[in-house]
């Protein structure tokens, strides 16, 4: 949307009816334009009424990302510098950019709305404007990329304790890099690296949660999904959701830092949906095996006992279905 557009949906955000004559004042434009710019909102999916002597107004209040606000939720202890973008292609493709530039450690992009939003193999990413929270994290690690397996891991089990701390119950973690409930996906988390094998390396950790899923949206998603506002039953405040998933994500981090997944790997366990089930593993090239998810090694692996015993399973490209559950 144009930045104009923007602007409108801020002073709509409340939920309350606004006239289009204060809206033109508020924003500095014509009458005209504001229409216009309501008319780019729903576009983009968002309902508006329009009830003629009373103005406009959202037919469900937004929560949008603020930085003051998030600051409060974070503290002023939080190692995050944040931007907040209207909207961006993909805030992972952006910060990976900004880390070739020289970017600092913990800087993070949050995007209102990502037009390309992706997931692992390039699959989209599909989310409403403001309806999830779509951010990128940047963090610097001393060593290199092969000392830092089972990441993706240590993220999700990040995203699940904040979600669990914020009222979501019920969560599970499915190996690789998704949160899903009920075997919904609720959330997503996309890793890419830059840097030399022994390292420094410089690592963005993409994530997507689903916060309020319209239902022309669940009709675009091509699997099952969840969102946070339909599991808690109450409307999020997307900047205090976000903090509490920055605070988790820090910790975690900071652990992993020292220790790598070893220390996570119990309480990961704990969370796998897939425990003790007999799964089917996708492999690149149209290969596949099958098997008991036996929980993860110290290295993050996905431990598969078959039938000439227990293969971990490294590759990030793989799926896994359920097809029951075993002793």
């Amino acid at each position: 949307m144009k930045p104009l557009a923007y602007t409108v949906l801020r002073w709509l955000a409340d939920g309350e009816f606004h006239s289009g004559e204060a809206l033109a004042r508020a924003v500095d434009a014509s009458r005209a334009s504001v229409w216009n710019a309501v008319q780019e909102i729903e576009a983009n999916g968002v309902e508006v009424y329009r009830i003629r002597g009373r103005g406009y107004r959202l037919a469900q209040p937004l929560s949008l990302l603020d930085a003051g606000a998030l600051q409060r939720w974070l503290g002023e202890s939080a190692p995050f510098s944040v931007e907040i973008l209207n909207e961006a292609e993909s805030t992972n493709t952006l910060l990976l950019e900004r880390a070739r530039e020289g970017a600092p450690h913990a800087s993070v992009i949050a995007a209102e709305w990502q037009r390309a939003g992706r997931g692992r193999l390039n699959r989209p990413w599909h989310a409403g404007l403001a309806g999830a929270l779509t951010f990128s994290v940047l963090w610097r690690f001393s060593q290199g990329a092969a000392t830092l397996a089972g990441l993706s891991l240590a993220v999700g089990l990040a995203l699940v304790r904040a979600l669990e701390a914020f009222g979501v119950s019920g969560a599970g973690l499915k190996w690789p890099n998704d949160v899903v409930w009920r075997q919904r996906k609720l959330a997503g988390i996309l890793i890419e690296m830059q840097g030399e094998a022994l390292g420094p390396s410089a690592v963005v950790i993409g994530v997507g949660v689903n916060v309020r899923l319209s239902n022309a949206l669940q009709t675009r998603i091509d699997q099952a999904a969840a969102d946070v506002e339909t599991l808690t039953g109450q409307p999020v405040d997307r900047n205090r959701l976000l903090a509490a998933l920055l605070t988790e994500i820090n910790r975690v981090l900071l652990e992993f830092e020292r220790a790598g997944f070893a220390p996570l790997r119990e309480d990961w366990q704990r969370r796998h949906v897939h425990q003790d089930c007999a799964v089917r593993v996708s492999l690149p090239g149209g290969s596949a095996e099958s098997g008991l998810a036996r929980g993860v090694g110290s290295d993050g692996a996905l431990l598969l006992e078959t039938a000439q015993g227990v293969k971990p399973i490294h590759s990030g490209d793989v799926s896994l279905r359920a097809v029951g559950r075993a002793a």
